[in-house]
């Protein structure tokens, strides 16, 4: 019976596996034989890797024979995980016949990525047969791709398809040979229409616009559909917001709700779109937004502004950098003060807005107590090397740390050179070029490079944060010597 027993174990832990591995001398040459694959990049000491693996793995059984899953190990393979920018792991990526379409930023259980792969494994784009096809493809509340082709083998309609697989997880695609369809839309021939969203219709912008180049390439479908995709103005919501933001953008937050209030939702998005329109027409570059002010209410709050009563739009800019400008007059029905607004940012007259707390009165303790108001004076402050903490109240490792912080402060309290400092990023913002997702962030900024801070990521003791700053200081540390007792004990 055990021998049975140890047989069937052996046979379960020598099942071969579902999950494809690739290294660096078959990756280029295998990763073209599969139309849809999806690829983690790891490594073997990783525990989120380690979590995953056991839902990767039942992913790829469940998907055998619709959808590929393959793996990496970059501690043995850096050639692949360098070509494709693996700076973290697990890192996962999306390719389609053999090229990177982008990275998987769905769900990490196995329903989940069994979910998101099959909703993939379709066709990027649909075919459309009629105008009834046609119409009720652009009723939707998202803008559409329609690729009219005479010729369903021609290297237009090839071109079309890649820019279609490339983008479909953001937009929307459909195509046609249907020549009623050709001709009652004014296609010669071959021709690409994008169709914006009836429900925004305005008399700003066009409702359709044409792609007028000769040639048909991905990359040029694929540009012409990102420049024209959101128009002016669009509705930003929780499916498109990524893509969105990342760039210098103004959003005007009211009761947006297509649903319920289009007419009212409209109102104020067209006094929001003249006023736009009158300075992209300038020249001026800048993107536009409007969202629900309920639904985004933590961004309301993060410029220092009141959404929560009154029918108005409240107004804010944020760049690509993460600048935050509020406008503080009441918008105006006539769009004047959105224009004032406007061009005092233009003008470089606006100042940022920063949420901060109070600059503490007392901040002679052994760690710093770093705000928005006070991190410049401090943190890049340029003749001093800074070792920052970004915390948390509530989190439960950044009060494990505290001690250990504070007596890190404590030992480093005479040397000129170095600053231990904290900051509560909850509570104040976090500027570029500091990233932080999570608690506790520590990072180093070191003089005379303060554009450029170290995430730190070694040990959470004392001795580890003293041996990471006597390799990285500006200047030698000045750390006091153990007395002999405490040698003596720590010897014993």
């Amino acid at each position: 019976m055990l021998k049975l027993i140890f047989l069937a174990a052996l046979a379960g832990l020598s099942r071969a596996s579902d999950v494809i591995d690739f290294t660096d001398d078959d990756f280029e040459s295998k990763i073209g034989d599969h139309s849809l694959i999806l690829v983690e990049f790891f490594a073997p000491w990783c525990g989120h890797c380690k979590r995953l693996a056991p839902e990767y793995e039942a992913a790829a059984t469940r998907l055998k024979g619709t959808v590929a899953l393959a793996k990496v190990d970059c501690t043995a393979n850096s050639n692949t995980c360098s070509k494709y920018g693996v700076n973290g792991y697990p890192t996962l990526k999306i390719f389609r016949d053999g090229e990177e379409a982008g990275p998987y930023d769905g769900p990490r259980s196995a329903d989940g990525i069994v979910s998101f792969l099959k909703k993939q494994a379709g066709p990027a784009s649909v075919e459309l047969k009629s105008d009834a096809d046609l119409q009720k493809f652009i009723a939707d509340q998202d803008a559409s791709v329609i690729g009219f082709f005479a010729d369903d083998k021609s290297t237009a309609h090839a071109e079309f398809q890649k820019a279609a697989n490339a983008l479909r997880e953001n937009y929307r695609f459909a195509h046609t040979n249907t020549e009623e369809l050709l001709q009652s839309n004014g296609i010669d021939g071959e021709g690409v229409i994008l169709f914006r969203p009836q429900r925004l219709a305005n008399k700003f912008e066009d409702s359709s616009v044409v792609y007028a180049d000769d040639k048909y390439t991905s990359n040029k479908l694929k540009k012409f559909i990102q420049d024209n995709i959101f128009g002016i103005c669009p509705h930003m919501t929780d499916d498109n917001k990524d893509q969105l933001r990342g760039k210098d953008l103004l959003v005007a937050y009211y009761d947006v709700d297509y649903d319920k209030n289009p007419k009212g939702s409209n109102y104020w998005r067209n006094r929001v779109m003249k006023v736009a329109k009158m300075f992209l027409d300038q020249g001026k570059k800048l993107n536009f937004a409007v969202a629900n002010k309920n639904m985004f209410s933590h961004e309301v709050t993060e410029f220092g502004l009141d959404g929560s009563s009154g029918e108005l739009p409240v107004v804010a800019i944020r760049t690509a950098k993460g600048d935050k400008y509020a406008m503080t007059e009441e918008f105006t029905r006539d769009g004047a003060a959105l224009q004032r607004f406007l061009d005092d940012y233009f003008a470089g007259k606006l100042k940022k807005y920063l949420k901060s707390e109070p600059i503490p009165e007392n901040n002679d303790g052994p760690v710093k107590v770093i705000v928005a108001e006070n991190f410049d004076s401090i943190v890049n402050d340029d003749s001093k090397d800074v070792l920052i903490e970004f915390y948390a109240p509530w989190c439960g490792h950044c009060k494990s740390l505290e001690p250990k912080y504070k007596e890190l402060g404590e030992k480093l309290a005479n040397d000129p050179n170095v600053v231990i400092a904290k900051m509560d990023a909850t509570a104040n913002d976090v500027p570029s070029p500091y990233e932080v997702s999570g608690f506790p962030t520590i990072y180093f900024s070191p003089a005379g490079r303060k554009m450029n801070p170290k995430k730190y990521e070694g040990g959470r003791e004392v001795s580890d944060f003293i041996s990471y700053l006597k390799r990285e200081a500006t200047n030698p540390l000045v750390v006091p010597e153990e007395s002999k007792k405490k040698k003596k004990k720590s010897e014993l």
